[in-house]
């Protein structure tokens, strides 16, 4: 497996493109929390879900925007993104 620190190249599934237009996610926010994610977790041997905060909404709300790729392959799938308001949850505070 190679450094998936960040990933510009990638396929998305026909599932993702359907969970993409049904929550009103652009490729362009997918693309940037692959490229440059806040954080990352290992779900299995070969599969991650990389994460960042984003902002939507009036008044504005901080959302977590999180994708799950399969990083075994090459080019790496993104199998599906979805936004979740509940960012404590999901998110790693460093130690």
């Amino acid at each position: 497996m190679s450094d998936t620190s960040s990933i510009t190249a990638y396929k998305l599934t026909d599932h993702a493109k359907f969970e993409m237009a049904r929550r009103g996610i652009t490729e362009n926010e997918v693309a940037q929390v692959l490229s440059a994610p806040e954080q990352f977790e290992l779900v299995r041997l070969g599969r991650q879900i990389f994460q960042s905060r984003i902002t939507n909404g009036t008044p504005p709300k901080t959302f977590l925007l999180r994708v799950v790729v399969d990083v075994d392959r090459q080019p790496p799938k993104v199998v599906t993104v979805y936004c979740t308001s509940k960012v404590s949850k999901y998110w790693r505070n460093e130690r």
